[in-house]
């Protein structure tokens, strides 16, 4: 197991395109960390610095401590897993799992046995004679996951290494990786622009967007408590509800319908944000559905709205709402999906509720949050 430090890493090409802003972060032992954000946000191009196949434009990247920025990949001691597998063709499964330690010049012996370990552990026994063009897509990922795991190296580092395969097997080789990091305790570093893939196989969660971080946490850290809408809206499925509008009096409008702040923030922040335009933030699951002729609740928020479409998707119905000119998005259960053009009302518990700058984007702390 590796520790990792990132200090002040920048990339910038020689055409002056700067691809990575002052990236910085701090990698424990052992740690499964997940670099998400939308495709071109700089990602990849970090992990690549990581593994040396490009240059560090400026700043200091450690391995257990010691500066390596001038290091070839391997003097690293790591090992990728790409996107496209990068599998030998004409090579059998126990080729292409063993091949890295034949050239080491590892004992014939001893290749045998890491090999048929690493293959048992894959699911892989009964396909090492086999050529990839022979093997599934999620079969062919398992193999480049082997022959990167049989090195024994402190990290692993993965490149998107599931967007190649379809839903069913994504779901299946999530797991499959994570099991293998436990088993490993290899410190693993893992690319995606796939937040799902992020929340349930991350120890921790870089979120990136043009080259800049926005936040690091725990996929716990970046659900409930964003820094700004960017985090807010790119984890969780569907994305954050965001609603701008204008605080006066203390109160805002969301549609027909004024919300007092003073349930939601404390008054020093009320006073703070007169006047000033902010986005009204909720998460479609964080809803409850409610009588339309029901008071609303003392701790919560009652909106009306109109139904523009239903999508059932067997645990759970999102539904499209209009209130008042203002397009939303809910979750809710399968068993009560309303009909289309429908009037409903729904609360949102003042706990629930976030608001941000609509200026900057930035998060506004209030007592609840």
């Amino acid at each position: 197991m590796a520790y990792l430090t990132l200090s002040g890493i920048n990339k910038i090409y020689p055409n002056g395109f700067h691809a990575v802003h002052d990236f910085n972060l701090e990698v424990e032992k052992g740690e499964f960390i997940v670099f998400v954000g939308p495709s071109g946000c700089g990602k990849s191009t970090t992990l690549r610095m990581i593994a040396g196949l490009e240059n560090i434009s400026k700043g200091d990247f450690l391995i257990n401590g010691e500066r390596v920025n001038e290091k070839s990949p391997r003097e690293r001691e790591i090992a990728m897993v790409f996107q496209s597998y990068a599998l030998y063709p004409h090579m059998s499964v126990y080729e292409n799992m063993s091949f890295g330690l034949t050239l080491q010049g590892v004992d014939e012996d001893v290749i045998e046995q890491k090999v048929l370990a690493t293959a048992k552990v894959l699911g892989l026994t009964d396909y090492l004679d086999r050529k990839p063009r022979e093997l599934s897509g999620g079969q062919r990922q398992r193999v480049a996951v082997g022959r990167a795991i049989i090195r024994k190296v402190g990290i692993f580092l993965m490149d998107e290494p599931l967007s190649n395969l379809d839903a069913k097997q994504r779901v299946t080789m999530r797991s499959e990786i994570t099991q293998i990091h436990r088993q490993t305790g290899a410190t693993t570093i893992y690319v995606t622009h796939d937040q799902t893939e992020a929340m349930t196989m991350a120890d921790r969660i870089v979120v990136m967007k043009e080259g800049y971080i926005q936040q690091i946490g725990t996929p716990h850290d970046l659900y409930f408590d964003p820094v700004n809408m960017f985090v807010a809206g790119f984890i969780g499925e569907p994305p954050m509800n965001f609603i701008r509008t204008v605080v006066k009096g203390g109160k805002i409008g969301i549609g027909k319908t004024d919300i007092e702040l003073s349930g939601i923030a404390d008054q020093a922040v009320i006073t703070e944000l007169e006047g000033k335009e902010i986005a009204f933030g909720f998460r479609p699951e964080h809803v409850a559905l409610c009588d339309v002729n029901a008071a609303k609740p003392e701790n919560a928020v009652k909106l009306d709205c109109k139904v523009e479409l239903t999508e059932l998707l067997g645990d759970n119905t999102n539904v499209y709402i209009d209130i008042d000119g203002i397009s939303s998005i809910l979750k809710i259960d399968p068993h009560m999906t309303p009909e289309i053009d429908s009037q409903i009302s729904f609360t949102i518990d003042y706990g629930h509720i976030y608001l941000f700058d609509a200026v900057t984007e930035e998060r506004i702390k209030t007592r609840l949050c």
